[in-house]
This record gives C-alpha cells, structure tokens and sequence, in this order.
C-alpha cells in the first residue's frame, strides 16, 4: 500500500505538498490514507461552500454532506477512471449529496438559524435597514431554485449539466434560474 507513495513528497505533519491530484487519488485508490488526507485538505473548503450554499446555509448539514461526500469518494476513488479532473469528480459527489440532503427534507427548508423566511419581509424594505446580504437571500430561495442559482452563476455550470444532474428538463432549468433570479431582484430590491 505505502510503496505507491514513496516517491510522493511528505512535508509538515506528513501532508503532501507539491503533489498533484492524479497522483493522491491513485495512492489513496491504493490505501494511503495520507494522500487522501491531502486530497481532503485541498478540496474540502471549496465543496463545502458549496454545498452550505446548496443547503441553505446550514452548516451542521453541510457538515454532515461534506463527510458524506468525502466517505461516497474514499469507497468509489479505486473505480476513478481519470475521465475528468479529481475536482470535478468530487465536485459532482458533493453536488449529489447535497440535492440527495435538500430531497430528503421534502422541499422543506426548515430554518435552524433562527432567519426569519425571506417570504414574510415586505418589497424592498427587506435589504433597505436590515443588513440583508447575498448569501441570505440566496438560503432563502426554494431548494431547486437555489441548486439551480448556485450551479449556474456560481459553479458555471451549463444548463445541460443542471438538467442531467437535477434530473429535469433544460428548460426547467432555465426557468428555475428565471425564477431565484426575479425573487432575488425583489428581495434585494432591484426592481429590474
């Protein structure tokens, strides 16, 4: 198992530094956990901003899909075929968990943050006075509307991508775009 990494550079506290991502995923593919580790460490902050976005800033269950992906990854890393970039396999993981997370709350967003919805603060007043930033608007949002929001202008995904992975139509896809979009206008009070 560790043969595959004798070459890989360790530096502080044993994480490897300098090493690129095909060689981690194929000596963690092997068993070394000090590659996967690293593999950890250089993607987890970014997948898990996005999944707290596609969650709708929940930390405690971004918490929970970010471990999740990482556990789905570390059991399918030896079947990785090296057909895209090890981010971009993770990133769909993460992407997985996180609608799989949003699904099983049945479209219910329930608020553990104590935010009162969005829904109830009247037309422009809701960002004039209160402080109202991006990223709560953007928790606020119904979950596919917020998937699709966050896939597109955030990530850069196509609409084909969105489609396939959300398991809808393009144009629905579109029209959920449409959609966080003109909520987030009047929320923000853009009345463009």
């Amino acid at each position: 198992m560790f043969e595959t990494t004798a070459s890989l550079q360790s530096g502080p506290a044993g994480a490897l530094h300098g090493v690129d991502d095909d060689a981690l995923a194929r000596a963690a593919a092997n068993g070394d956990r000090r590659a996967y580790e690293s593999i950890y460490r250089r993607h987890a902050p970014r997948l898990y901003a996005l999944i707290w976005r596609i969650c709708g800033r929940h930390e405690a269950r971004a918490q929970d899909v970010l471990q999740e992906t990482f556990l789905r990854a570390w059991r399918a890393l030896p079947g990785f075929r090296f057909e895209s970039a090890l981010g971009t396999w993770l990133q769909r993981l993460a992407v997985n968990a996180a609608l799989m997370e949003v699904r099983g709350r049945g479209g219910r967003d329930d608020r553990d943050d104590g935010d009162d919805a969005l829904e109830a603060l009247p037309g422009t007043a809701r960002c004039v006075g209160t402080g109202m930033d991006l990223e709560r608007a953007i928790a606020a949002l119904p979950p596919r509307a917020r998937a699709v929001l966050v896939l597109y202008e955030i990530e850069g995904w196509t609409h084909q991508e969105i489609a396939e992975e959300l398991g809808m139509a393009v144009g629905s896809s579109k029209a959920q775009l449409h959609r966080a979009r003109g909520l987030l206008r009047g929320w923000l009070g853009d009345p463009a």
